[in-house]
């Protein structure tokens, strides 16, 4: 009996490690949870933090200075209040002692109670004045406190009012000059005016009026046939012969512009729309930019000053004949001079 009792008791199983395995495991993954969280808490206040807007510091100075004021207030509300209190008791205190010096003037038998409550009401009586007189005190610096934060408070109104009154006349100048800087440019660009029409009068009287050489707008236009042979950026001898007689005129008109006007002779290079076959130029672009380019090296070279010539080519893209004529591609080939503001 006792050998199987001890056969029975070596079979029986010990849970208490796998248990205590169980429990560890369990508080490590809270532990893990708890770290995550605090870790998340602590993101999450710094981007709460990150997020505060910086408010403007004169209003944020105006607010503060308010809201210390109507703390203040209220401070100094609740000190009158107490004060208020402290003399009512005060009164009965007084009213109190005056009773007992009355029946103690009567012979009452108790005298002597009566003489130890009034020094007791008396002593009590002291505190009361003495409190409030601690009391007024408060009462008088916050009244100093709130004068002087009165002062600050108007010196910023003050202020507030001479940045506005300074910036509305800094608007008005700004107005000001705006419309004189428009009448000063209006004056220019008649003045240019006056200065385009008397180039394009001599420069009808120089060119005869040609059929091939005319004012559209505010452009003179030559036609390519005059200046180029077919597919070249090499001036021909009428082209020169022209263009002579064009850089004369130019020289007299930059001795008369005064030399406050900033101007120049725009040389605008146009072509047709049929594409280049052959040659050296890959497209009308390429033409009509070395066009107007040739035109700007002869005019130089006959003592036009360079600051006062562009070039530009447009190549087939600014057409002033829609039709797609022999006719119209004909006025399309073209060379423009425009007299502008640079």
């Amino acid at each position: 009996m006792a050998l199987s009792r001890n056969r029975r008791s070596d079979r029986s199983v010990d849970y208490w490690p796998g248990f205590v395995d169980a429990l560890s495991t369990l508080l490590l993954a809270i532990m893990f949870l708890l770290s995550v969280f605090v870790l998340a808490q602590f993101l999450l206040s710094r981007e709460i933090t990150g997020k505060d807007e910086v408010l403007d510091r004169l209003n944020s100075q105006i607010n503060e200075l308010t809201q210390l004021l109507a703390l203040e207030r209220s401070t100094t509300q609740d000190n009158e209040d107490q004060i208020a209190n402290l003399r009512a008791s005060l009164a009965g205190v007084e009213e109190e002692r005056s009773r007992l010096q009355e029946a103690l003037e009567s012979g009452s038998g108790s005298a002597a109670a009566a003489s130890a409550r009034v020094e007791g009401l008396q002593t009590a009586l002291s505190e009361e004045q003495e409190l409030s007189q601690r009391a007024r005190s408060q009462v008088e610096l916050l009244n100093q406190q709130l004068a002087a934060l009165r002062q600050q408070i108007g010196a910023l109104e003050r202020a507030l009012e001479v940045s506005e009154s300074r910036d509305a006349e800094s608007q008005t100048k700004i107005a000001d000059l705006g419309r004189r800087l428009n009448v000063a440019l209006a004056q220019r660009v008649q003045e240019l005016s006056r200065y385009r029409s008397d180039f394009f009068g001599r420069l009808r009287e120089i060119l005869s009026d040609r059929e091939n050489i005319r004012i559209v707008g505010d452009r003179f236009v030559f036609q390519s046939e005059v200046l180029f042979p077919s597919g070249s950026d090499v001036l021909q001898e009428a082209g020169t012969d022209e263009m002579a007689k064009l850089a004369e005129a130019i020289v007299a008109l930059n001795r008369e512009i005064p030399s406050d006007i900033n101007w120049i002779i725009r040389v605008d290079g146009h072509t047709d729309n049929v594409p280049i076959s052959g040659g050296r130029f890959e497209d009308n672009w390429e033409l009509s930019t070395e066009r107007a380019g040739a035109v700007v090296k002869y005019l130089i070279s006959q003592g036009v000053p360079p600051e006062r010539l562009a070039a530009t080519g447009f190549g087939e893209y600014q057409p002033i004949d829609p039709d797609n004529t022999p006719e119209a591609r004909a006025r399309n080939r073209r060379i423009e001079f425009k007299l502008t503001e640079r």
